[in-house]
């Protein structure tokens, strides 16, 4: 946060053949988001107990919105490295979608296999990361601990739908979104722009509330925002749901600013 207030989560994968890098981040300058060298030096360490030549890696992303993906010009000249377009045709062809979004494709990094599905409504290109080693079922800016922004409400809908069926039928230990801003007092999130949440929830949800997304989601048909405890639904991005979230942030950053009562 020090660096950007989105701070969003990133995941480094590893499998016997080649890494995953899931999303890079909100920050394009290595002085400032060093991010290359800490993923070459992780995967240097990774390769001192598993020696082997031309260990590739590969950089993709759970969304293409500005903060999952302005470090991708750190990796553009990293050798044995490729970094996935941004375009949702892109994406399709990389993972090798044929029937957008409900498909389920693998990514074979080598002795780990991982499952991904699509789950637009966030943004077109959203998809969700299942991993069978950890049980980590990957949802970035999809359900987190937070605001969901619901662009396409109709689209997010369905695709948190599609995404409970998906996960009750794997093994999910942990529901692991890219974002946290709430805090842990029930309805009540950091407001936004917040680069201090000393009483934030940790990143991981359950399935349990994975279902309340869903749930939620289907009782929030019409626009504006919908607070529930661990999360906000931000139903649309018309007025409706623009002015009662902004003023919901000018009344948190006002409330910070007032005395403490003794």
């Amino acid at each position: 946060m020090s660096v950007s207030f989105e701070a969003p989560f990133l995941f480094l994968l590893f499998g016997n053949e080649r890494a995953l890098l899931l999303d890079t981040g909100a920050t394009q300058e290595p002085a400032d988001f060093p991010l290359r060298d800490t993923v070459d030096a992780l995967i240097a360490a990774w390769l001192a107990d598993h020696p082997q030549d031309d260990y590739e890696l590969m950089v993709a992303h759970s969304h293409s919105h500005g903060d999952h993906i302005a470090g991708d010009e750190q990796f553009t000249d990293r050798p044995h490295t490729t970094v996935v377009g941004t375009e949702l045709e892109e994406v399709q062809a990389f993972f090798g979608f044929t029937e957008w979004p409900t498909q389920v494709v693998t990514l074979d990094l080598g002795g780990r296999v991982l499952e991904l599905t699509g789950t637009p409504g966030h943004h077109p290109t959203s998809v969700a990361v299942f991993d069978p080693w950890t049980g980590f079922l990957l949802t970035g800016d999809t359900v987190y601990p937070g605001r969901l922004y619901a662009a396409d409400r109709a689209r997010f809908g369905t695709s948190v739908e599609h995404l409970v069926q998906f996960a009750e039928a794997r093994p999910v230990s942990h529901v692991m979104g890219a974002h946290i801003e709430m805090s842990r007092t029930p309805r009540r999130d950091y407001p936004m722009g917040a680069t201090y949440q000393p009483d934030e929830p940790p990143l991981q949800m359950s399935m349990d509330q994975l279902r309340a997304v869903r749930d939620a989601a289907r009782s929030a048909a019409k626009p504006g925002l919908h607070v529930h405890d661990d999360f906000i639904i931000a139903s649309g991005m018309g007025p409706r749901t623009v002015v009662p979230l902004l003023l919901r942030a000018y009344a948190q950053r006002a409330r910070a600013l007032l005395p403490h009562r003794i």
